[in-house]
């Protein structure tokens, strides 16, 4: 199986295959972060880098099986400014299409935030599929609503694993059950007991207000470590790069559970894809 990963960052495809024990003869992964990238080819340096997607032709791949990716979403994401398709990095998302017509994959999955239902339906004419939403949380000790459209048989969210940020955290007490959304930015949150960027807040406050958990009497942000945990990406998979940037790059990456129990609904079409 040939499997061609868009907007890879740091390859969360080929996590997610192995867990769900999908083999594949070759992974080709669109990418420009270097940082991204050289976590990916340190933990699978077998990937085919092939640079930035409006520079990839389908007459300079083989057949692909399986086409993959999540698309920029700041420009859909209800937090965002909702630019929409008008938004450069949201009209990464033709990109994706085109490919999709292009090289003509017999499964494909694409992944994108909660969004406006226009913007909704405008994907699903384009892919020709209606999304499933699935909270990471059902899997993970983090609440994070995301949509998937795929044409992958069978998908029903998983089963709910029944997992709480007490589980992940390296020490101390965590205040609520599950921490919020991480995103590319959450490095940028700092030292959270700063009065500043409490807006008045007390400054011991919880994980729901402000990504942050009390310990004591302080409050500090998540490690990469616990990150790592709340993506389900195995322990240490991103520390060969600065914390800032493994903060980014798990931001911006997927729940390795899930994208693992949607892919092995490929196990029931056919045992060789």
């Amino acid at each position: 199986m040939n499997v061609l990963s868009l907007f890879d960052g740091m390859s969360c495809g080929q996590i997610a295959l192995q867990r769900a024990g999908i083999y594949y003869d070759n992974y080709y992964a669109s990418e420009i972060d270097k940082y991204a990238i050289k976590v990916t080819q340190q933990n699978y340096p077998k990937t085919i880098q092939l640079g930035d997607i409006r520079n990839i032709a389908a007459k300079q791949l083989p057949q692909i099986d399986l086409l993959i990716g999540g698309s920029p979403c700041q420009g859909f994401s209800f937090a965002g400014k909702k630019l929409n398709f008008d938004d450069p990095r949201s009209q990464l998302f033709f990109e994706y299409v085109r490919l999709l017509k292009e090289l003509k994959p017999k499964y494909f999955l694409l992944e994108n935030v909660r969004m406006v239902q226009k913007n909704k339906d405008i994907i699903s004419g384009y892919l020709g599929v209606e999304p499933i939403e699935i909270n990471s949380a059902l899997v993970s000790a983090q609440n994070r609503n995301r949509l998937y459209w795929t044409n992958i048989p069978h998908i029903t969210p998983p089963e709910d694993k029944h997992i709480y940020l007490q589980d992940v955290i390296e020490n101390g007490e965590a205040l609520v059950s599950k921490s919020s959304c991480i995103d590319a930015n959450y490095y940028k949150g700092g030292n959270n007991s700063s009065p500043k960027k409490q807006s008045g807040r007390r400054a011991c406050i919880s994980i729901a207000d402000n990504g942050s958990y009390e310990v004591g009497k302080t409050v500090r942000v998540l490690t990469p470590l616990e990150c790592e945990r709340l993506q389900t990406v195995p322990e240490g998979y991103t520390a060969s790069v600065s914390n800032t940037q493994r903060y980014k790059m798990l931001g911006n990456g997927w729940t390795i559970d899930i994208i693992a129990h949607i892919l092995k609904g490929l196990h029931e079409t056919t045992t060789e894809v």
